[in-house]
């Protein structure tokens, strides 16, 4: 779904209640809100907003997950712990229990001449760990934002069995029609999964202004949805099936040179 975010948290809270329940209402089992969806995005407002886990904003997370009997992707937040800050994803069961919390880890820092220069390291440390998650439907691949760019980590994700990666992100003005898309297309195409991003809204006043248009793609690379610029809830069926077909009619994953080359975490070898 794509959220307005504002300056109030109180606000953004709100808001996320009310769409996540008629997401639910229409018989979403995985709801995945934006990145950063209680909070502006942006080096100056991440202390400020920041927040232990569990505190305000996960605990709402977790009531809504448990009221709904939902899976909730609680997009990101910035996360304080021990003095440090992290741009976090928690994940909520239908029980209301806390399933992963994803630090997002590549921090975006990036210097396009004359249009955009943003460094997260600034202020936020990088997190370290791989996150995925089981649902009675798939299991699902976690990563924020900045981490899609890295083909490396979602192909991990689906050797180790994820047919969903979702991506809560907030590309901007200049990475969003270049890239927001391509990147989508290009992990769901090149590891035959589906492939969800959650993003917030445009909102042109902002310091940091949003591309929005959250999607989700198949595992043939085509959009099946997305959304404008503005907020918006948007609705996909993940097919299992035909995830299935389109590995059997083009077997990539049995025919990868494993002789040759491999790609697989640190934490494995």
């Amino acid at each position: 779904m794509k959220l307005h975010v504002s300056k109030v948290k109180a606000d953004n809270l709100s808001r996320a209640h009310n769409l996540v329940t008629e997401a639910a209402g229409q018989g979403a089992k995985i709801v995945v809100l934006p990145e950063c969806f209680n909070s502006p995005y942006g080096t100056g407002f991440f202390a400020e907003y920041a927040e232990k886990i569990p505190g305000e904003s996960t605990l709402l997370l977790s009531e809504i997950a448990k009221e709904n009997k939902i899976f909730l992707v609680g997009g990101s937040i910035p996360e304080e712990d021990r003095g440090k800050l992290y741009n976090t994803c928690s994940v909520f069961g239908p029980d209301g229990n806390l399933l992963i919390k994803h630090r997002k880890i590549h921090l975006f820092d990036i210097d396009v001449p004359g249009k955009i220069r943003f460094q997260e390291s600034e202020t936020l440390s990088p997190g370290s760990v791989l996150s995925m998650f089981d649902t009675p439907f798939c299991k699902v691949g976690v990563g924020i934002c900045y981490d899609m760019r890295f083909a490396e980590l979602a192909q991990i994700y689906a050797k180790k069995g994820c047919q969903l990666l979702v991506y809560p992100g907030a590309f901007n003005m200049t990475t969003g029609p270049a890239h927001w898309e391509l990147l989508q297309r290009g992990r769901a195409v090149d590891n035959q999964v589906y492939v969800a991003t959650a993003s917030p809204a445009r909102d042109e006043a902002a310091s940091y202004v949003a591309w929005g248009h959250s999607t989700v793609v198949n595992p043939w690379g085509e959009v099946i949805t997305k959304a404008g610029a503005q907020e918006e809830v948007v609705y996909a069926d993940i097919d299992l099936q035909y995830l299935a077909a389109v590995r059997q009619q083009i077997p990539i994953t049995t025919q990868r040179r494993n002789d040759l080359y491999t790609v697989s975490a640190v934490m494995d070898s």
